[in-house]
């Protein structure tokens, strides 16, 4: 007798075989093409219960046959993909991590993209304590100097990071040359977090941490930022695990698998 499901009902439910189709199109995704007797014995199912299963998804296309090779993917779930990906909305997908983060620092916290070479702001939450921070819904800011500019190119190499350094002009006095900063920067690449250290704003300091997208590259990212009062180096410490969750969860929402894609050139 094939497979384990002999204690299963004949008929299961309606929640049992959407179970097992989902999980069949898992075994799919992660196996590519897969043959019958393979995919039934992964699931722990019987042939029949299997062919049944994959028939219904060939005809709905979210499955594709290929005669004496097996199944795959189906063309349904690229369509599928493609609104999701429509749909998703990133400020809409963060806002509620964002203001979790918020309630948990109240400092100001931040959300970003990188736009022609600059960190633009799609989100910002005012923090509760007694000080201003300049930024604005839609203002770009650079990327040298701003710990959430940082963290959108964590990934870039090193050639990219110069280029991005220089294309700013000469440094502030008492800012980072272009050696340090680069030296700043593979220590943030290593620890997946990013930080400013008055550079953009005097007396303001921040913790930043990219957020990443389906294809595990950086699509965004995610600041708190205080004044120095509040953010003495050993608070930015304490700070760096709560912020980096918080983006690799609006990552996981967007549909990241927690793999990181560096950037090539």
């Amino acid at each position: 007798m094939e497979g384990d499901d002999k204690t299963a009902p004949k008929s299961p439910s309606g929640s049992q075989t959407l179970f097992r189709g989902l999980d069949l199109l898992d075994v799919v995704a992660e196996s590519g093409t897969i043959a019958l007797p393979a995919l039934a014995k992964q699931l722990g199912l019987t042939r029949s219960t299997t062919h049944r299963l994959a028939t219904a998804l060939v005809e709905r296309r979210f499955l594709s046959q290929a005669p004496r090779e097996g199944y795959s993917l189906g063309s349904k779930l690229l369509e599928l993909g493609y609104l999701a990906s429509q749909q998703m909305d990133l400020p809409r997908i963060a806002r509620p991590h964002l203001e979790k983060l918020w309630e948990e620092t109240e400092d100001t916290v931040h959300l970003g993209v990188l736009d022609d070479g600059r960190a633009l702001y799609l989100d910002k939450l005012t923090g509760r304590r007694r000080i201003n921070i300049s930024s604005r819904v839609g203002d770009r800011q650079p990327i040298r100097s701003t710990g959430l500019g940082k963290a959108l190119v964590l990934d870039e190499v090193e050639d990219r990071l110069r280029d991005l350094y220089r294309s700013e002009g000469p440094p502030a006095p008492g800012a980072p040359d272009e050696a340090q900063w680069i030296d700043w920067m593979r220590d943030y690449a290593k620890r997946g977090v990013a930080f400013d250290l008055e550079e953009n704003e005097d007396r303001i300091r921040c913790v930043a941490a990219p957020i990443r997208g389906p294809s595990g590259l950086i699509v965004g990212a995610i600041s708190v930022s205080g004044a120095a009062q509040y953010m003495d180096d050993d608070r930015m410490k304490a700070l760096v695990d709560d912020v980096r969750d918080t983006a690799n969860a609006i990552g996981r929402d967007l549909g990241w698998n927690g793999k990181k894609t560096a950037r090539k050139g």
